[in-house]
């Protein structure tokens, strides 16, 4: 399996389910705020609020749904059908759900959920320079290898 196959694979489970997970997060957020869930045990605590330029979870949950769950719609539907600009749409949607998680830091406490979601927007990332053929995962295995080959037979020659 070539690297680009692994990369574009990896880009759309990552962008399939940060997609998922977003809009389903989002929308909890958001009929969080307009209900009172208060005995749920995946109740966010109101004092994650505190200090933050938000009085309720509805906008924060409103951008986690539509910008970052929509962007990484739009990044798996463009890499699945192999768009033109799919790549730069897979960026965008990496860069957000890393900024998402930046800012998330600022505000709240430290969770699991924090340094997975950061992991796969990395991952995103790198499959995307994968894809573009700017990182190049065993390019130092290849390279060694082809450089060696004419030594090789020059000695096998003599």
């Amino acid at each position: 399996m070539t690297p680009q196959r692994i990369a574009r694979g990896t880009l759309l489970f990552v962008q399939a389910f940060v997609a998922v997970t977003s809009a389903l997060g989002g929308a909890a957020l958001v009929a969080g705020s307009l209900f009172d869930w208060s005995d749920s045990p995946l109740a966010i605590p109101s004092s994650y609020l505190d200090g933050s330029p938000f009085s309720s979870f509805a906008l924060p949950g409103l951008v986690l749904l539509i910008v970052v769950g929509g962007t990484h719609v739009v990044a798996f539907v463009m890499v699945a059908r192999r768009m033109r600009w799919a790549m730069l749409a897979s960026a965008v949607a990496a860069f957000g759900v890393l900024v998402w998680i930046f800012v998330q830091m600022v505000y709240i406490p430290f969770s699991v959920l924090q340094a997975t979601y950061f992991i796969l927007g990395i991952a995103e990332l790198a499959a995307v320079l994968v894809q573009l053929d700017v990182l190049h995962p065993w390019a130092h295995a290849r390279v060694h290898r082809s450089a060696e080959s004419p030594a090789v037979s020059a000695d096998a020659a003599r």
